[in-house]
């Protein structure tokens, strides 16, 4: 079976772990958990027929990338690059954790997502920031780890985009 090793980055709170959570046990917690290091779970999934194994990081956030180890990201084939869609600041700290990942292992897949989109009266981000995110090429997803929104969706995409560089 083929194994891939995905990242999850970005700011503290931003529900990486929630994400993880909902997609591997289909659960979700009120309870806030703050990720020391990084955590390790695995979701097998399909693409085009073949099975993959997706090995999933949940590392810990920062308002800098500076303090998150490059030694977690080393051997990644994508991440999942995570914003809490009600702090704007997240978008800012992510973008800038995406410019340090590409600079520290090179280009990879990703998938941005903007999560707690079921928190609509706080909702921060506007469409003409999501507009021009999508302009400049980087696919999105409105998710939220409460109720399951898109999270199946953010994670296949993802499998589907670091599949398309295996040659079987």
């Amino acid at each position: 079976m083929i194994q891939k090793k995905i990242c999850m980055l970005g700011a503290f709170a931003v529900g990486k772990t929630s994400l993880v959570q909902r997609f591997v046990q289909s659960i979700f917690s009120e309870k806030y958990h703050s990720t020391i290091g990084v955590k390790v779970d695995k979701k097998c999934t399909s693409v085009d027929g073949q099975d993959i194994n997706l090995i999933l990081w949940d590392i810990h956030g920062e308002e800098t990338f500076k303090k998150i180890q490059t030694s977690y990201l080393r051997g990644s084939s994508g991440y999942l690059l995570v914003v809490d869609g009600t702090r704007l600041e997240t978008l800012d700290i992510a973008m800038k954790i995406r410019e340090r990942v590409e600079m520290e292992i090179g280009v990879l897949p990703f998938v941005l997502v903007l999560n707690k989109c079921d928190l609509t009266d706080a909702w921060a981000i506007s469409a003409e920031v999501e507009m021009e995110l999508e302009q400049q090429g980087i696919v999105l997803f409105k998710s939220s780890a409460k109720s399951g929104q898109n999270v199946e969706a953010a994670f296949q995409f993802l499998a589907e985009k670091v599949m398309e560089k295996v040659v079987v």
